[in-house]
């Protein structure tokens, strides 16, 4: 496990990192749409890890997280709490490295979501649907069995993994003039920023969030994590808070983060599904949506958005 300070990474590491880890990832595509360039008044560029293993960018968070662990504890086992992508994620990446794998999900997680970690591991431990619950059996199925625990997204291997997705995406487009990415957990926009920073500073990443999850843009402002009362969000990937590790990267680096509403983000998946052809999750979505919806402010750029994963359960969605 990585113990450097947060800010002391450099493009060595980057790199390093991501021949680690490459022979096991699809560097992803970027694609063009007419449509959207004359909607945005923009060229936009969409890095498509929706088609990435696990359908997430966090197939590249888990692969490097697990590789970085002590290698007592590649006898031994990892575990993390999630009801979604990471859990997805990390439970393929343990099975391609024949490490065993224990995920706490709530009780409610829908059943698709379920059955993608059932492929890879039997040792789904279900708690209630509090953070409170997924941490206090997440400690307890941890102690009972000496695994290793991996944050989703507040842990720098976790960061550092992300960090790959921005690195493809500049190797492939040195001319972009932002990038923008999902807020959630922190992980994918602090390692974008990493990227980034080291890659080009010419770049600049602008943060996008469901208003009704705005923890993050209360947080740069009040210059301290900041909680959500309420998780009402279809952007469910987007519903966690910041974590102590992410948190100072995203501060230094990130300048804005734009907000935008459910009806915003529900037309912009709307337009991704049935004018692009694209199968993305509301949590993509979200970043179209903020492009859109603040498009004057970026008339003329070269925009680039990361589609941060594909995994939609269309019986919930209602257009």
């Amino acid at each position: 496990m990585n113990f450097k300070n947060s800010m002391s990474y450099d493009r060595l590491d980057i790199i390093s990192v991501k021949n680690k880890i490459d022979r096991y990832l699809i560097n992803t595509p970027v694609l063009r749409f007419d449509f959207v360039d004359s909607l945005c008044n923009c060229e936009v560029f969409f890095k498509c890890e929706n088609f990435q293993h696990t359908g997430s960018f966090k197939y590249r968070a888990a692969l490097n997280a697990i590789k970085s662990i002590p290698d007592s504890y590649k006898k031994r086992g990892v575990i993390t709490h999630s009801s979604g992508n990471f859990a997805h994620a990390l439970s393929r990446a343990a099975s391609e490295l024949n490490i065993s794998c224990y995920i706490v999900m709530p009780s409610n997680t829908p059943d698709f979501k379920k059955m993608s970690v059932l492929k890879y591991t039997e040792n789904i431990i279900e708690c209630k649907p509090t953070l409170e619950a997924r941490e206090h059996m997440t400690k307890k199925v941890m102690r009972e069995n000496n695994l290793f625990f991996l944050h989703p997204s507040n842990n720098m291997d976790v960061i550092l993994g992300n960090s790959t997705c921005a690195f493809e995406f500049f190797e492939e487009n040195q001319n972009l003039d932002y990038i923008f990415s999902p807020v959630g957990g922190g992980g994918l926009i602090a390692g974008t920023c990493i990227a980034m920073n080291h890659f080009s500073k010419n770049f600049r990443v602008i943060g996008a969030e469901p208003s009704n999850v705005d923890d993050a843009y209360r947080s740069l402002i009040s210059g301290k994590i900041e909680t959500n009362k309420s998780t009402n969000t279809i952007a469910d990937g987007l519903r966690t808070n910041l974590g102590s590790i992410n948190f100072p990267i995203i501060q230094k680096h990130v300048k804005e983060i734009l907000l935008v509403s459910e009806e915003e983000i529900m037309n912009s998946l709307n337009i991704i599904l049935n004018q692009l052809k694209l199968v993305v999750e509301p949590s993509s979505a979200v970043v179209l949506a903020a492009l859109i919806k603040n498009r004057d402010n970026f008339k003329n750029k070269k925009i680039g958005l990361i589609m941060c994963g594909g995994n939609i359960d269309f019986n919930s969605l209602k257009f």
